[in-house]
């Protein structure tokens, strides 16, 4: 035992010797040459290798410093370039016979940078296009056996993306980490990516691609499945700021593509939604169920899903997109029904909706059928909106009205407005709010009618007209309101509306109503004293 215990010593030391001489004996630098040339041919790119250094016990060269060209069309930069290349080999033929097998590829630290022309092509769409070609003759048939490697990998990347000829910031990934397996240009390999994006938050890609396009890498056909963890909607830099998008989101879905169209399906969830400049975050998280697909080439798609959801609210979104430009273009359509207005109101901080101050709504139902169009950071929303059965709570409309046109009675008691319905057809654009066809039905009051605007600082400016019922209103609905209503205005700003009578308007009202003719022989001026003496306010002599 003692005698074998010896010889395994004996070679053991033997090897260990070997694997410190032989990076001696064995000038790996003369296989730079080859390298650069191998790595240029199947790249399509000047590839310079900087020192080689061998090592025996982990069987493989080691590169100082590697670059690999960008596309002369774009930059003049490297398109990579990495801190050290480790080439795995195969030591026996090596040792031997002086030849090397590549059986690992793996970059340290690469700095990568991706361009995307305005004409949608990227400058890695040339990237390996001689090697996914096809050879032609028997003297090129070793490209392919060259450019199939057991293992490639990139660890602790960095990757920025770009529009060319737009002043938009890189978008910058940070830890970028790639394991491709059973690599080649001509078959389909499995892949895993990690990153973390820009602004915060991970991605994870696991999926398989290949082959190659020979004509352009960037459209080569891939399935994935994709985890997206904590991403920054507001510091991502995917989002203009002016739209004033903000939130932490989570996505976890696939994306197939053909090289052509790309399909993606999966499910995103935010929290702290922000979706107006003017808005502050949700307190409730919104679920959006989504499926889209999109046109690589033309930079266009189609959103065929995407139902939101906050508690048992749904509102539904389909539409097209065009993301070729430097403002992505939309065409959508939102449709949703009956959502519970409980479950919705934590979302109206986040839409920028603004309640009279001290206001909540409560139960009750909200409808809308809207379109949403025009580029991402200036969209204009047209559509009807309708309410059903759910009370302002903490503000009195019937109370405000009451202190302008003199109504007492029971008119003005309680501190809530219930609204039977209320219903509208909306405009919102940069320029503000406008409403038209209001009609507004509170039993407590009767029912309200008008059109107006609300600024982008909330400012009211709405000239409204009230037909009260139950006797509201006295000698003043007789005197100043007619068929057609009392009229009034409401301005102010949405937390603070001012309530405030339209005297001019009730005088016209009531000669229109008398075919011009002054009742009891009284000028203009005397109804219009009579009008406003009825808001308290003093007679002119």
């Amino acid at each position: 035992m003692k005698r074998a215990l010896k010889w395994i010593a004996i070679i053991i030391a033997v090897l260990l010797v070997i694997a410190l001489v032989l990076p001696f004996l064995i000038n790996v630098n003369s296989f730079r040459p080859k390298i650069e040339s191998n790595l240029t041919d199947a790249l399509g790119r000047k590839v310079t290798v900087g020192n080689l250094s061998l090592s025996v016990l982990s069987g493989s060269v080691g590169a100082d410093d590697i670059a690999i060209a960008d596309d002369p069309a774009f930059a003049s930069s490297p398109f990579i370039h990495a801190k050290a290349l480790k080439v795995g080999v195969e030591l026996m033929p090596l040792i031997f016979s002086k030849q090397l097998h590549v059986t690992e590829l793996s970059l340290t630290e690469p700095q990568v940078t991706l361009l995307r022309a305005p004409s949608g092509r990227w400058n890695y769409s040339t990237l390996g296009a001689n090697s996914a070609k096809k050879p032609s003759d028997s003297s090129n048939s070793s490209y392919e056996q060259n450019l199939s490697v057991g293992k490639l990998s990139i660890k602790d990347g960095q990757v920025s993306v770009a529009e060319t000829k737009t002043p938009a910031k890189d978008h910058v990934y940070s830890n970028v980490n790639v394991t491709v397996k059973d690599f080649s240009f001509t078959s389909q390999f499995p892949f895993t990516l990690s990153a973390d994006l820009p602004g915060g938050g991970n991605l994870k890609l696991d999926g398989t691609a290949g082959p190659i396009n020979p004509d352009d890498a960037a459209v080569t056909p891939l399935q994935a499945k994709v985890e997206v963890k904590k991403l920054d909607l507001g510091k991502s830099g995917f989002i203009d700021p002016a739209t004033g998008i903000e939130g932490v989101a989570d996505f976890d879905g696939t994306v197939t593509s053909d090289g052509k169209q790309a399909l993606s399906n999966g499910t995103m969830t935010a929290d702290s939604i922000k979706l107006s400049p003017k808005g502050s975050p949700a307190k409730s998280a919104v679920s959006v169920r989504y499926a889209t697909t999109y046109e690589l080439q033309k930079q266009t798609g189609q959103l065929t899903q995407a139902d939101a959801s906050v508690g048992k609210a749904v509102a539904k979104l389909v539409g097209t997109f065009d993301l070729h430009g430097e403002s992505a273009m939309v065409n959508l359509k939102l449709n949703a029904d009956g959502m519970p207005v409980d479950d919705l109101v934590t979302m109206l901080p986040a839409l920028g909706v603004v309640l009279p101050s001290g206001s909540s709504l409560q139960g009750g139902t909200l409808s809308a059928d809207l379109t949403v169009a025009g580029p991402a950071d200036k969209l204009v929303i047209n559509g009807p909106v309708k309410l059903v059965n759910t009370k302002l709570a903490g503000f009195s409309m019937a109370s405000k009205l009451g202190s302008i046109l003199n109504l007492g009675g029971g008119g003005t008691n309680g501190s809530d407005t219930v609204i039977q319905n209320f219903s509208s057809d909306v405009h919102v654009s940069p320029g503000g709010i406008q409403t038209q066809n209001v009609n507004l039905v509170v039993p407590s009051i009767g029912t309200v009618t008008g059109d107006g605007t609300v600024s982008p600082q909330d400012a009211l400016d709405y000239k409204m007209s009230a037909k009260l019922s139950g006797g509201l209103g006295g000698g003043l609905t007789a005197v100043a309101g007619g068929k057609g209503g009392i009229p009034f205005f409401i301005q102010g700003t949405a937390a603070d509306p001012k309530f405030v009578p339209d005297v001019k308007g009730m005088v016209t009202g009531r000669l229109g109503q008398l075919g011009g003719a002054i009742p009891g022989g009284q000028d203009t001026q005397g109804l219009v004293n009579a009008v406003g003496g009825l808001f308290g306010k003093k007679k002119k002599p």
